[in-house]
């Protein structure tokens, strides 16, 4: 499964320094997500994924948020770095899942 989508990057509020960095996956798309998902799932309900965002395409995963109601996907400082993106910034992402 595939999912394209533009969201702007925020700061997790518990760390406000930016070393953790997200955006959200759609809110459909995560319910699609967890609903092929079932059972399977990693630690902290994570699900790996592979990520293309601008010229970078790396493997990582997403995790439930349950106060969003959808996935998160975490933008690691190197991918900010080459991608010239900030906190409050739009990303065009694409997200594959890799294990279903």
């Amino acid at each position: 499964m595939e999912v394209a989508f533009d969201a702007e990057l925020w700061v997790w509020d518990a760390r406000r320094d930016e070393s953790w960095t997200f955006v959200s996956l759609p809110v459909e798309a995560s319910e699609e997500i967890r609903d092929r998902a079932g059972g399977l799932r990693r630690g902290f309900g994570s699900l790996r994924v592979r990520v293309s965002l601008g010229g970078s395409t790396w493997s990582t995963s997403i995790f439930p948020d349950s106060a969003r109601g959808a996935y998160v996907l975490p933008i690691k400082r190197a991918i900010r770095k080459a991608e010239s993106l900030a906190p409050g910034d739009v990303a065009s992402v694409t997200v594959e899942l890799v294990d279903l």
